[in-house]
């Protein structure tokens, strides 16, 4: 496993899980250390028993020393991170780095699998590179490529890979060699269900941005209705259960909120966009899409700034959340950054609390000005103005209403995640501000 980030470690780790002897290789050696220490670099639950589990049976090794991961295994799963580059394109290095590093190494047949989210036609850039590197070495050894994108929910990952919904899988014409070994992989995790889709390597890379492409669709859809209903005196959360019950479109991603976040939704739809451009074409749903998610992330700003004006100088609001969604500490693409930023730009202070993302905010926004870290979601209350809900951890859902009125100077909350049931908070007191949680007019 080449990469230990978020999708080769639970990879990886998964996959030791059903019996395979995995040796996960990083460039990192802080990482690696970690991982060889008993710890874990990213939070994900669940992930942690797994890998000790499997490191302690010496099913999961870890080393920094590519030729030994080379030398491991037939199948190599490349998991490296593929980061945009300032025209939202993939930054495709540290993917032929890793095949050019394979094919420099290999002595016999290896199966080379892009588990990266990657653009269409990656696959020729990974043959070509382990293909170059054999011929410069003189040697002919045959190798196959395979795209084996991932569907993992950061929060949900571990139990999104034992029990997937589908396994999608990209092979050439005639590779009946990868297909065999890419069904005897899987087959431990499809026991009930067969679920393995083998497409073409193309349609395979394609697959992953379209999926993602559609689950940032339906989130900035209904964040435009979100804003039309509070203009139209309706309630998005009875209008999203009133569509959600239609079996044709389904309940998923149908939340109105403060925008989408993470490393995979804006990546994935910037990179789409200008997989298009390069071909000609332009995708417009999906430039509408991108640029209402980042609308959207000022959404509770302009709420702010209609309640309490533009000049927010000595105002201090608490925030609670910061990582992008729940049961994650990724804070890559936050709505939180942008509210924090452009807050603190009109005056304001913030005392934020989130229950596992504050060592991740620090790094993420070094010395950020008018931001305190609070030790509690009680603490972040004393003396604010306001409360921001930005990211709908549980612990937030049924908080004690009395001693949030006490504690903030006006009982204010500005509610980003739909949390609270809008008659029932305004019949204890507290003024109460959601998204598209339209009251009729008079």
């Amino acid at each position: 496993m080449v990469g230990t980030g978020y999708v080769g470690l639970v990879t990886g780790a998964c996959l030791a899980e059903m019996g395979n002897h995995v040796l996960c290789m990083d460039v990192d050696p802080r990482k690696i250390a970690t991982l060889e220490a008993g710890g874990i670099p990213i939070h994900e639950p669940g992930l942690d028993e797994v890998v000790q589990r499997n490191a302690a049976a010496g099913r999961l090794e870890f080393t920094t020393d590519i030729d030994r991961a080379v030398g491991h295994g037939t199948l190599q799963f490349i998991a490296v991170g593929t980061p945009p580059d300032e025209d939202g394109s993939a930054d495709l290095q540290y993917v032929v780095a890793a095949a050019r590093a394979i094919g420099e190494r290999m002595t016999d047949y290896k199966l080379v699998i892009d588990k990266s989210t990657v653009p269409v036609g990656t696959a020729d850039k990974v043959r070509a590179a382990v293909a170059e590197a054999l011929a410069e070495r003189g040697v002919a050894l045959e190798f196959s490529v395979v795209s084996n994108p991932e569907f993992l929910k950061e929060g949900a990952a571990v139990g999104d890979f034992m029990r997937p919904d589908r396994v999608v899988v990209g092979v050439d014409a005639g590779d009946e060699r990868a297909v065999f070994m890419m069904k005897a992989l899987y087959a431990p995790f499809l026991r009930n269900h067969d679920r393995l889709l083998v497409m073409d390597i193309r349609s395979a890379e394609f697959t992953k941005y379209a999926a993602n492409a559609m689950l940032a669709t339906r989130i900035s859809f209904m964040n435009e209705l979100s804003r039309l209903a509070e203009k139209l005196g309706a309630d998005i959360e009875q209008v999203r259960i009133g569509i959600g019950s239609d079996p044709r479109i389904g309940t998923h991603f149908l939340y109105a909120g403060t925008g989408y976040g993470g490393s995979c939704f804006p990546k994935d739809v910037k990179a789409l966009i200008k997989s298009a451009a390069d071909v000609g074409q332009t995708l417009e749903v999906l430039g509408a899409v991108e640029s209402a998610n980042e609308r959207q992330k000022r959404v509770l700003e302009d709420k702010v700034v209609a309640r309490f004006g533009a000049d927010l100088s000595g105002r201090r609001f608490a925030m609670w959340g910061l990582a992008f969604k729940p049961g994650t500490d990724d804070m890559r693409e936050a709505p939180s950054r942008v509210l924090i930023e452009r807050l603190v730009a009109r005056g304001a202070t913030i005392a934020a609390y989130d229950p596992v993302a504050m060592d991740e905010a620090r790094r993420a926004m070094p010395g950020q000005p008018g931001l305190a870290y609070a030790g509690s979601a009680a603490q972040a209350l004393q003396g604010a103005d306001a409360l921001l809900i930005v990211t709908e951890w549980k612990e937030f859902r049924s908080p004690d209403f009395d001693g949030m009125k006490a504690a903030l100077k006006a009982p204010v909350v500005f509610d980003g995640r739909n949390l609270f049931d809008p008659a029932f908070v305004r019949r204890l007191g507290i003024e109460y501000h959601g998204i598209g949680r339209g009251t009729a007019p008079a």
